[in-house]
Order: C-alpha cells, then structure tokens, then sequence
C-alpha cells in the first residue's frame, strides 16, 4: 500500500504531553491522531480503531486494531495492554479506558512506524540492552521503496526515510545498496 509509505515517511507525531512526577515528553494516542489526520485527507485514506477485551491466563488485557484502508488495499497492527482492575483511584470504566488508551498508542505505533524507545516507558531495559523497533517491510512495502529510488527526488526523498524504519534482509539490503 504505498500510500501507507508516504504517510509513514511524512508523520512527524511530537512528544507534545509532560509529565511533570516523571519529568518527561510523550506522546498519546490522540496527538498521532492528530498529526494523521491531515494526511490521510491528504492520500485519501480511511483509518479505523477497534477494540477487543481479552484474557490470557486470567490476565485480562485490551487487544486495538489499527486498520488503514485505500481502495481495496489495507493494512492493519495490533496492540495490546493490560487491564488493572483494581487501581486505586479508579473506576472500572477508567480502567478500561486507560487500558484502550495505551494499546490504540502502540498499534498506531506499529503502523506508523513510531519509534517510542526513548519513551520514558520503553527505555528501562533492565540491563537487557536496547531493544530494537524495526519491522520487516511486506514486499508491496519494498517493492515500492524500491520504485521510488527510481523515482523524481522527492519519491527519492521519501524512499530514504522510509528505509530508516524498516530492517531488512540481505538480498534487500544488497538490492537496496545497487539503488542508493
């Protein structure tokens, strides 16, 4: 889906919330949303976001979906996160909600290609070392970076940004060093 390309190339989604105990910059479901907005007007696209409770071992959880689509062409990444259900301080409802809040983030995360490891919440590694976000793109994906190397300068541009987010296998890697 190429449109889903340049939108991931194009977002710039700020950190634009503080949080004043922690003393940090993050950023919400509601301020991606925010920033896609425009853009999926811009590619005529349509974005959609579901909910699904789940329960894994009597560990309730919500599981969102993110689903793009163009046309007859989608693509959609989940996220997830679990429920407290006794949260001092809160309701059900808020629990819940939190809970939602947290994995519509992450499956925007995943689809956008956001990177939140210098989030305050994804960079304790707990002497793990850094963990690494990149996904592996489709072959609609690479194929279509591939395209756009080819491309005017601006597709080239857009191609190059899109590179950053992704990992590759050798034979791409090895096809994408001959282009660039």
């Amino acid at each position: 889906m190429k449109e889903l390309i340049l939108i991931q190339a194009e977002l710039k989604a700020p950190k634009n919330q503080f949080n004043a105990f922690g003393k940090y910059n993050y950023r919400t479901q509601e301020g991606i949303l925010e920033a896609v907005k425009p853009l999926l007007k811009k590619y005529g696209c349509i974005l959609t976001l579901s909910d699904e409770t789940k329960e894994v071992s009597g560990i309730p959880f919500i599981e969102a979906t993110a689903l793009i689509k163009k046309d007859l062409e989608s693509c959609m990444v989940n996220g997830q996160a679990g429920i407290e259900l006794h949260k001092k301080g809160m309701d059900l409802a808020q629990s819940f909600g939190t809970s939602s809040s947290y994995a519509r983030k992450y499956a925007l995360n995943g689809l956008f290609l956001i990177d939140d490891t210098a989030d305050a919440d994804a960079t304790n590694d707990h002497g793990k070392g850094p963990a690494t976000t990149k996904v592996k793109p489709t072959d609609e994906q690479f194929a279509f970076i591939v395209k756009y190397l080819n491309g005017t300068d601006a597709q080239q541009k857009q191609a190059k940004e899109a590179i950053t987010k992704y990992e590759f296998t050798q034979d791409q890697k090895d096809t994408l060093d001959g282009l660039i």
